[in-house]
């Protein structure tokens, strides 16, 4: 399994709409689905930080990451773009495996 983790502080007032993009079900994940080796998504909220979420998405493999990331390039940097107005920082934590 590979895992990627991100932190993100989301901007004030925007905290639902981040919810609602980056969670399990949201456009990010969405987007995920249409490669064979995503597993599944995962969205954790800072009990201390109300505004600060880590993602954690699962792959089956780095190969499987990395060849979403090349075939979904001009899709994944769109998205991105557009979710920019949810988010005052974003930090990846890491490239994982199990």
């Amino acid at each position: 399994m590979f895992v990627v983790v991100w932190m993100f502080e989301a901007k004030a007032g925007a905290e639902e709409d981040f919810i609602r993009t980056y969670g399990p079900e949201g456009e990010w994940a969405k987007l995920f689905r249409r490669s064979a080796g995503y597993v599944d998504s995962a969205l954790a909220r800072d009990i201390g930080i109300a505004r600060r979420f880590v993602t954690i998405d699962r792959w089956a493999s780095r190969a499987a990451f990395d060849e979403f990331k090349a075939s979904a390039k001009a899709d994944y940097d769109a998205l991105d773009a557009r979710c920019q107005h949810l988010t005052r920082s974003e930090r990846l934590i890491g490239h994982f495996e199990t």
